[in-house]
């Protein structure tokens, strides 16, 4: 199957929605491998992520992520000490960066026809996968992810990456759903996170660049039924809210990059040991 303009309408506004791409049992192995990861965490193991904290993704857990499958929490999930406020199956941000290749569950979709379907349609010619999640969004303890590119932390030059962002639940403004600037990615890598080079320090990773003000008004809300896939240019500005529903947002994501054309920033925080795996190679 060849999805017709997709190509076309992904050039203009930088993302497309996909409707029904995965059946519903495909959506529901998804969603119930991820639950279960939540019953696997390790009691040492309370890293917070958030895409605007330098801490939280500067420590040893976080940068030797890229080839395992890891446990982030939400920050309103714990106390400062880092004892749970919530029950544990609630209280995950996500599981990264190496389910795409250490889990048959999310290995099996990463890898599967419609994936390559849609790859082929982009015209990519040998689309390799770097990193995937499992997001969670949670009622209550869901936060907010602020503004950015996903290229400021996967860098390819030129720019051909590329998110898969797979919804498990109904995605909607009251729990979370992505927004993006229509045509934002005709625009450069405002920031990047990189390995820090300064021995020294502390801190694993630092931000580059600075992030312009984009107005509110320029965001469209994403909202999708699960089992839709939306595809995100690496450059295109998105965000999502907290989640104020009593309703779970649940997703599975992952990036690809098209390695005949682009080269993978060794400044990059994430680093495999292993090389990325192309999901077909023309």
């Amino acid at each position: 199957m060849i999805y017709e303009d997709l190509k076309s309408k992904f050039d203009k506004n930088g993302y497309v929605v996909i409707k029904n791409f995965l059946s519903e049992k495909e959506t529901n192995d998804l969603k119930d491998a991820g639950e279960k990861l939540t019953a696997n965490v390790p009691a040492d193991v309370k890293t917070v992520f958030a895409t605007n904290q330098t801490k939280q993704v500067a420590d040893d857990y976080f940068i030797e992520s890229a080839d395992k499958i890891s446990f982030f929490y939400e920050k309103a999930a714990l106390d400062d000490d880092g004892r749970l406020l919530v029950d544990s199956s609630l209280a995950l941000n996500k599981v990264g960066h190496a389910l795409h290749r250490l889990h048959p569950t999310f290995e099996a979709c990463t890898y599967s026809d419609k994936v390559t379907n849609v790859c082929r349609s982009l015209g990519l010619s040998k689309p390799v996968v770097p990193q995937s999640m499992y997001i969670y969004k949670n009622p209550g303890v869901g936060g907010q992810v602020v503004s950015h590119q996903d290229s400021t932390f996967l860098f390819t030059a030129p720019d051909s990456l590329v998110g898969f962002w797979i919804a498990l639940d109904d995605a909607t403004v009251e729990n979370g759903c992505l927004w993006a600037i229509p045509g934002s990615h005709n625009t450069e890598v405002h920031k990047r996170l990189v390995r820090n080079q300064d021995k020294c320090e502390t801190n694993r990773t630092v931000f580059q660049g600075t992030y312009p003000e984009y107005e509110q008004s320029l965001y469209v809300p994403l909202a999708v039924e699960k089992s839709s896939l939306v595809l995100i240019h690496g450059k295109v500005v998105h965000k999502s809210e907290q989640n104020k529903s009593q309703y779970p947002r649940h997703a599975y994501t992952f990036h690809v990059f098209d390695e005949a054309i682009s080269q993978y920033s060794e400044q990059n925080w994430l680093q495999t040991k292993v090389g990325f795996k192309p999901i077909y190679s023309i």
